[in-house]
């Protein structure tokens, strides 16, 4: 196969949902996961097995376990975790031809660096195209072929188009931008308010109080996204504005269900029993972090970190937020 069609690397039920999406766009897909015995499956029973649940394959859609056939792409989608992406594309590096375009999928931080993911790409692969997909979607409803609409940001203007008239299809809209950083902060962030709201709601507060919290919530995204040289716009668009919605309110966003358990007393380590990931446990301590350092205010994402340190408990930090000193929106 040479360095055409489309790759996803990372077959958990993201990467499984983008590649069902892309097939539908007429684009043959290579579906990469690690896990031997799981792609075989995938590949002899024609299903998306246990990470979608009753959703069958896409002819077009070939599964492998083979990173280096994998790479042989001309657009390769890493939908890997933001804490394991540098791992994966180091491993890819070896494999991805020169003029392969890389997209990343993940959203949050590397809490070890501060590195948004594309730094992460960058610094493993080199000088080449990149760029980042991110927005108000659910692997379910992607798989199932249900309306969703997502920003694909790019520096280069005219292939951000280019690729997102390809991988569009009817039922998947990309939206294109080149304001990277705007679409990785609103990615990251959003996480992480998802959990103040989910606490909320496990506390019983009320819808209001839930209101207010991604309201107030928003407003620091906005004031961090300004503070990193972000496009206010983007932030109001579908990787801000539009994934802060949705993951703060809906429990199948793992991100406000750890909320709502944390709301109703669990310990942070037992918020979390059948260990799915949320993206936002890893990225607060290292928003907050990198808040300070921008000297840029961020109390809910604060009290969030604090909350998952074990340094706060809820109660408190929902008593610290509402006597902080009123001042003008």
């Amino acid at each position: 196969m040479g360095a055409s069609g489309v790759s996803v690397l990372g077959a958990g039920a993201w990467g499984t949902a983008l590649a069902l999406a892309f097939a539908r766009a007429s684009s043959d897909v290579t579906l990469w996961g690690r896990d031997k015995q799981k792609m075989v499956a995938m590949e002899s029973s024609g299903r998306c097995g246990d990470v979608l649940p009753g959703i069958e394959l896409d002819d077009r859609v070939t599964p492998t376990f083979d990173l280096a056939r994998a790479c042989r792409a001309e657009i390769v989608i890493m939908a890997i975790p933001t804490q394991q992406l540098w791992d994966v594309a180091g491993q890819a590096s070896n494999h991805l031809p020169a003029q392969a375009a890389v997209l990343s999928a993940a959203k949050g931080i590397e809490r070890k660096t501060g590195y948004f993911v594309t730094e992460i790409l960058r610094d493993s692969l080199g000088n080449r195209s990149l760029g980042v997909l991110s927005g108000p979607s659910f692997a379910n409803d992607v798989a199932r072929g249900l309306p969703t609409a997502i920003s694909l940001a790019m520096a280069d203007a005219e292939l951000a188009e280019q690729f997102a008239q390809r991988l569009s299809s009817p039922s998947l809209r990309l939206y294109h931008t080149t304001d990277i950083r705007g679409v990785e902060i609103g990615g990251a962030a959003k996480n992480v308010l998802a959990i103040a709201a989910g606490i909320v709601t496990g506390m019983g507060l009320g819808e209001s109080a839930r209101a207010a919290m991604i309201a107030r919530g928003f407003a620091e995204l906005r004031r961090f996204a300004d503070a990193a040289g972000a496009r206010g716009e983007t932030l109001m668009g579908l990787s801000g504005l539009g994934d802060l919605v949705l993951t703060a309110s809906s429990t199948q966003s793992r991100n406000y269900s750890l909320g709502i358990a944390l709301g109703q007393g669990l310990a942070p380590a037992a918020a979390n029993p059948g260990g799915k990931l949320a993206e936002g446990a890893f990225t607060a301590s290292i928003l907050a972090e990198m808040a300070l350092q921008k000297q840029v205010e961020m109390p809910i994402v604060a009290a969030v970190a604090a909350i998952l340190d074990g340094r706060l408990n809820v109660r408190d930090a929902v008593r610290e937020l509402m006597t902080r000193p009123l001042k003008g929106e």
